[in-house]
């Protein structure tokens, strides 16, 4: 039997595993860097696995290896993510969340099981290849500063450095079998951005006697698109979007305060830096001149992701040799962010797509979502595909 087909027949036999740790996952979630009980059960699983070298940092992150024959040779990274999103579940499944109002609903349930049973591939089969795996397990991918930021920060891409980096994650938009793949700029940065306009509140029949925040605040926003439309690139994916404004006025009352959350996204690290200097001046003058104040708060989130060119092409062929070349696709860019890209920014690294919806059975919901869900049929592919396209990185010359 080829190393191709043990590996395809041992991803299919472990998947009913693969299915009970991620079911046990989904059921369990914990938010960002709380995954306390995750990360130890993820423990549990590798050592029951064989796999004991574990490194534990991040607080609630952990990194296992798994050593083949000349283990010195060169080391290939594998990442998932373990953290849930705040979402009440509202699927009617038997694996449903047991914390209300905390869910999986990104897949990073998916994600931690499937990497888990890669690693118990690549351990059965540790006398067939060359070198070392290095897996990651992070914590807080859903929220800012970012998981992967603290991980590399403990030396989680030390001792040695990789070769390259490899994340999977879920995609609705793919039937399941299907695995996507992005050369070069795919993913952007996201940074949040706070607003709060300061005016002088009063009767709603009286503006002459207030500053009227909520006026200001609309002249705010409407401004901010032209940063958008007359000062970006048009080649250049950008957005700025507002989701949350809180006044806390009346039909006749004007109010003190209006705070205002939204989030901006590039995938230009320069026009980034020069946008959110755009964004504070513009704000704080505008506010200025109709005589109120506008603090400006910038919560700095993770950079846009580059997907190494060269690496994904090797990666895509090695795809097309396992589920064949017509499961294979090009994906688009997505205005979505990925803390995987502060790998990006240290070594080689390239973050792909695994299909997980199937029309027939109702699972078309997308991610973020309280109906989220996954055809489990995708577990027999995912940690397959990831252990060949490794043991094949390993191999590369």
């Amino acid at each position: 039997m080829s190393l191709l087909e043990r590996i395809k027949t041992l991803s299919a036999t472990n998947s009913r595993d693969t299915i009970d740790v991620r079911r046990h996952l989904h059921a369990n979630p914990e938010l960002s860097y709380q995954e306390v009980n995750t990360v130890a059960y993820v423990a549990e699983v590798l050592k029951a696995s064989g796999i004991t070298s574990l490194m534990p940092m991040a607080t609630t992150g952990l990194v296992a290896e798994i050593q083949g024959r000349n283990p010195s040779r060169r080391t290939i990274a594998l990442r998932a993510d373990m953290d849930a999103l705040p979402i009440t579940e509202a699927n009617d499944v038997p694996y449903k969340s047991k914390n209300i109002g905390v869910m999986h609903a990104c897949g990073h349930d998916v994600h931690t099981s499937s990497l888990l049973g890669t690693a118990r591939i690549l351990n059965q089969i540790r006398d067939s290849f060359d070198g070392t795996v290095r897996l990651i397990f992070q914590p807080g991918e859903e929220k800012n500063p970012g998981g992967a930021s603290y991980m590399i920060r403990d030396g989680a891409l030390q001792n040695p450095v990789p070769s390259s980096i490899l994340g999977q994650h879920v995609f609705p938009l793919l039937p399941v079998g299907k695995i996507g793949f992005r050369e070069g700029m795919y993913m952007a940065s996201a940074d949040e951005i706070y607003l709060k306009v300061i005016g002088k509140g009063g009767h709603g029949a009286a503006p002459d006697l207030c500053i009227d925040p909520i006026v200001i605040t609309s002249h705010i926003i409407v401004a901010m698109q032209q940063i958008i439309s007359r000062n970006a690139n048009p080649r250049q994916p950008t957005v700025l979007t507002f989701g949350n404004i809180i006044g806390h006025g009346a039909t006749n009352i004007i109010p003190n305060e209006v705070n205002v959350a939204g989030t901006f996204r590039a995938m230009n690290e320069e026009w980034r830096e020069s946008a959110l200097i755009k964004i504070k001046k513009l704000a704080e003058g505008i506010a200025e001149a109709m005589g109120g104040r506008c603090e400006v708060d910038i919560s700095r989130g993770y950079p846009y992701l580059e997907n190494n060119p060269t690496l994904t092409r090797r990666i895509k062929s090695h795809a097309e040799a396992y589920v064949g070349k017509e499961n294979v696709v090009d994906i688009d860019i997505s205005l979505g962010a990925e803390d995987f890209s502060y790998y990006s920014q240290v070594v080689p690294a390239s973050f792909y797509r695994l299909g997980t919806s199937n029309a027939s059975k109702g699972i078309t919901s997308y991610v973020h979502t309280p109906t989220f869900d996954i055809d489990e049929d995708a577990l027999a592919i995912g940690p397959g595909l990831m252990a060949w396209m490794a043991v094949q990185e390993l191999s590369a010359s």
